[in-house]
Formats: C-alpha cells, sequence, structure tokens
C-alpha cells in the first residue's frame, strides 16, 4: 500500500493517478452518496481543486483505497477561497454558514482538509490501516506544507476512528446534517500530532 501526495507541479510523474483519484471521489460521493457535484470524464471535481491544492492518494495494486484534498486558507481562484470559508460567507447552498464557532481564518499555516474518503472497495480488514496512513500522510504532508493546524468538515463519529489512530482535534462548530450525514467541523494542531 503506498501514499503520495499529487499536485499540479508533480502529477506527471504519477501517471493517472489524480484521475483515478478524481474517479474514486465520484464513486464515493456522487453515486455511492448520491450528492449533486459536478463531474466530466467519469471524475468528480469541483472549484476548489485548484493548483493551490494538494491531494493525497493511498493507493495499492492500480486502485485508489482513499483520499484527501488540501487547500491553504490563503487560497483564492476567482470569488472562491476555500470549502469552509466560502460556506460561511453564505456561497455555497447546501453547507450552513454557522458552520463554525469562529471567523474562517486565512493564515498560511492553517489547511483546509476536504473531500475525505474511504472507498467501498477496501477490504474490512484494511480499512484501519488504510485510515491511519491517510492520516499520517495529510499530517507529513500538511507539516511538509508550512502548516501548524488543519481545519475540515468531518463526520461527525470522528472523535471515535480518529482516537484509535492515537490521534486528536477540536470540534470548532455544531454537528449539522448535510447531504444526509453528520458532519462536524474540526481542527487538529499538527504540534500535537507526533507520528
Amino acid at each position: 500500500m503506498d501514499a503520495t501526495t499529487l499536485s499540479f507541479g508533480n502529477m506527471h510523474n504519477h501517471g493517472d493517478l489524480l484521475v483515478k483519484l478524481l474517479r474514486a471521489r465520484r464513486q464515493s460521493f456522487i453515486v455511492e452518496r448520491n450528492w449533486d457535484l459536478p463531474e466530466a470524464e467519469g471524475m468528480e471535481y469541483d472549484q476548489y481543486d485548484t493548483p493551490a491544492s494538494r491531494w493525497i492518494a493511498i493507493h495499492e495494486n492500480d486502485e485508489v483505497l482513499a483520499g484527501i484534498r488540501l487547500t491553504p486558507t490563503t487560497a483564492r481562484c476567482g470569488m472562491y477561497t476555500y470549502m469552509i470559508r466560502d460556506a460561511q460567507k453564505g456561497m455555497l447552498e447546501d453547507i450552513p454558514s454557522d458552520l463554525l464557532a469562529f471567523e474562517a481564518p486565512i493564515d498560511q499555516k492553517i489547511w483546509e482538509s476536504s473531500r475525505v474518503f474511504i472507498s467501498k472497495n477496501t477490504p474490512s480488514n484494511k480499512r484501519r490501516a488504510v485510515q491511519l496512513q491517510l492520516m499520517l500522510e495529510l499530517i507529513k504532508t500538511a507539516k511538509d506544507l508550512g502548516a501548524d493546524k488543519l481545519l475540515g468538515m468531518v463526520p461527525a463519529l470522528w472523535p471515535r476512528w480518529i482516537g484509535r489512530l492515537g490521534l486528536h482535534a477540536e470540534p470548532v462548530g455544531p454537528v449539522m446534517e448535510i447531504e444526509g450525514m453528520k458532519v462536524q467541523v474540526a481542527m487538529m494542531d499538527l504540534h500535537d500530532a507526533v507520528h
């Protein structure tokens, strides 16, 4: 099992891995969860998939098992910044604007994690190892990018699974139901992540 962090600058070194990641996202979010998201050529994408972002793929035997997107909170593309901030500003109709207990930060030391998924094809006896590798690569990549903190919208049962991985994050917003899922914004201090 491998972990690869992709960017616009290095994607050419990894063949079609980004394409496979975006296809796995489509399967997870559009096909399985029935979310109304943009798609093209079998890939899910949105306005936050820009050169400012990074994508982490956990993959094995030519198949993407899990993925996540990282976007700096300093990102700007036209009228968009990053998902949590734009939702707070009322720009995303499917996400409540009261999702965060404070004003969404714009800080080069804080990155947003989004589009987190574990493929349904990941065998149950591998899921914990896949989750752990995804989180470890997320922490490593974020630190390499200069981040001190990660802000992300996660399933509301995140304290249970993140604790099993030996990690810690704080809730920074209310539990909400979006697209049939209970979710909550959480903040992870990377100084506490000793992995």
